[in-house]
């Protein structure tokens, strides 16, 4: 047998060829089966002298002829491996050979053979076994984790063609809409939001590329060498119980004592390695690395892979690299703890094998299969965090220099609590979002990660309501939609609309003629001047009271205690400023439910353009 001065590893050669190693693996450890049943046959037999030993050597013979190809270079080689065998079924052979040489046995070595070789056999084949189901549990988790990067990938690739979907939408509801401010907003609004989901699908990219690197290069090679290492120490184990039985022999069968220590000096030169180089000759086969993922623009959103870097997107990309960049200390950290841990364990199995310990080294080899399961789970976070950082920072830089982040952290909130980013309402019986422990600063859970850093720092409980009073005014200053112009009254024309809807706000005692205030009081009407043009605000103004048709109300009228007349406002009354105009005021709050019906304050003094009627009968 060759000597080599480089010991081959299966990581380094066989790349991803897990499943037919783990196979010629299994097919080894099942081997020590035949060898044990081997050993308790014989035992039985030795009574029985040469005859029966020689039949169960020519019986052994035939079973390892069946197996020498699957045991030498596996099940599915990519060469033929002709007559040659590997260095174990070689000293196998001479192993058999011996035992036809010989032709007497004693019945107390029979004994020793269960106790002392047929016994561990049992038991190392069950925790060999045992082992190597675990690494094959453990590939197929690896390549679950490779299919689901793969899967998580094109959920976000999903996720972006429907923000560009969106946006797309957007684009042509904006070409058509009346209100052409407020569609612009929402269309700049989608488009920014598409933005995000593009940036993080490329970092996502990113992620999936660096781990089916790792996958490929690191993961699977170190499984498929903690395999091999197995497959080695089977080996070790199988001539450590060799020698005993040629010890056996030795001391039992002092007249054979010559071939038993032939036997002996053949055992001693199977090197564990030797069969591993064996099967890797007669299994090399081409194999090409998967290529990157690529950029994948969205088929009706055309794009290029460049990273949306205006100062929206910086926000939400200074908020990841600002979260990427705080765990990334401790992960690394972690990683460091852990290969520490690994390599502390690797150290005791060497000293096993050495001599320089008395432990069992299944359980250590156990022990430390675990560690470097947790290793590569935190080792996966630290590569993410590390991917995204870099690729932020080398487009944007490090923008979180200087930045005055929020000191967020989750919250539910119990009561009605407006978003201070996009000013709409936290909703849900326990609705979950985010503040401030500094500044009081609240927000959704999907707007987080686009709050400015712009935090004023710790604040009393005086200067929280203030900077809180300034937020929900600047947020509710991106719902407001476009109106008049400041000499211009918001109110449009009260007339009678014909609307369903409008007539329904009559109805319930409201005044459908005042317009929808979102972000502060509505200005107080009044009747438009004659060389103004009344404001047209809403999706749809209502039609003029002249050219208007009439159709009956619906909805019974509210009665007449709901609308109270001012003091000097009745019909040509004294210090009205137009004489016919007649004047009420609202008892009662109305909130807009539709696009026909107007929000109206309580306390809104309105002009009656038209009194209530009756229903027909």
């Amino acid at each position: 047998m060759a000597e080599v001065d480089v010991a081959p590893t299966f990581g380094a050669e066989l790349k991803d060829g897990f499943k037919p190693a783990s196979a010629w693996v299994a097919n080894g450890i099942a081997w020590l089966d035949d060898i044990q049943g081997f050993y308790r046959e014989r035992s039985a037999i030795e009574k029985e002298y040469s005859a029966k030993l020689n039949a169960l050597a020519k019986r052994y013979f035939e079973k390892k002829n069946k197996k020498s190809t699957s045991l030498s270079v596996g099940d599915t080689p990519a060469m033929t491996p002709g007559s040659l065998e590997n260095a174990s079924l070689t000293i196998w052979t001479t192993h058999l050979t011996t035992l036809e040489s010989r032709a007497a046995e004693h019945e107390n070595y029979g004994n020793e053979l269960v106790s002392k070789v047929a016994d561990p056999l049992k038991y190392y084949a069950a925790k060999f076994e045992e082992l190597r189901k675990r690494h094959t549990e453990y590939a197929a988790k690896l390549e679950a984790e490779r299919d689901s990067s793969y899967a998580d990938l094109r959920k976000v690739k999903g996720k972006y063609d429907a923000a560009c979907q969106e946006v797309e939408s957007r684009r042509k509801k904006t070409e058509s809409a009346f209100d052409k401010a407020k569609a612009q907003s929402h269309y700049q609004q989608q488009l920014q939001d598409m933005n995000n989901v593009k940036n993080t699908y490329l970092i996502a990219i990113n992620v999936t590329n660096k781990l089916k690197e790792r996958y490929y290069h690191e993961y699977v090679p170190e499984l498929l060498d903690s395999l091999q290492d197995l497959s080695e120490f089977r080996t070790l184990r199988l001539n450590a119980l060799w020698t005993t039985a040629a010890g056996l022999e030795t001391t039992m069968l002092k007249n054979s004592q010559g071939l038993v220590e032939h036997l002996s000096q053949e055992i001693t030169r199977n090197l564990p390695h030797l069969d591993s180089m064996m099967y890797i000759r007669h299994n090399l086969g081409s194999w090409q690395e998967p290529p990157d993922k690529p950029f994948e623009p969205s088929p009706v959103w055309h794009d290029d892979e460049l990273m949306v870097t205006d100062e929206t997107a910086k926000i939400f990309l200074r908020n990841v690299l600002n979260k990427s960049k705080g765990q990334l200390g401790d992960l690394r950290r972690e990683v460091d703890k852990k290969k520490r841990e690994v390599e502390g364990i690797k150290r005791i199995k060497t000293a096993i094998r050495e001599g320089r310990e008395n432990k069992d080294e299944v359980q250590v080899v156990s022990q430390m299969f675990d560690l470097q399961g947790d290793l590569h789970q935190t080792d996966r976070k630290r590569l993410t965090a590390e991917v995204e950082t870099s690729t932020i920072t080398s487009v944007i830089g490090d923008v979180t220099l200087g930045a005055r982040n929020h000191n967020f952290k989750s919250q539910t909130f119990k009561i009605p609590t407006n978003c201070d980013l996009c000013g709409e309402r936290i909703w849900g019986l326990s609705a979950k979002g985010f503040d401030c422990r500094d500044c009081g600063y609240t927000c959704h859970n999907k707007c987080q990660m686009k709050v400015p850093a712009e935090c004023p720092g710790e604040l009393s409980k005086e200067d929280r309501k203030k900077y809180k009073a300034e937020r929900q005014a600047a947020a509710g200053s991106l719902l407001k939609p476009a109106g008049p112009p400041d000499h211009v009254a918001e109110l449009p024309d009260l007339t009678r609309s014909n609307t369903t809807n409008t007539m329904n706000s009559l109805s319930s005692g409201y005044a459908a003629s005042a317009h929808r205030s979102l972000s502060g009081p509505v200005a107080t009407p009044h009747s438009p001047a004659p060389d103004e043009t009344p404001p047209e605000p809403g999706p749809r103004p209502p039609a003029p009271a002249s050219t208007a048709p009439k159709k009956p109300r619906i909805m019974a009228p509210p009665p007449t205690n709901y609308i109270s007349e001012l003091p000097g406002d009745s019909i040509n009354g004294p210090g009205s400023a137009h004489a016919s105009e007649q004047k009420g005021r609202v008892l009662y709050s109305f909130e807009a439910n539709g696009a026909g019906e107007l929000s109206v304050p309580e306390g809104r003094e309105v002009i009656v353009l038209e009194p209530d009627g009756k229903l027909p009968a």
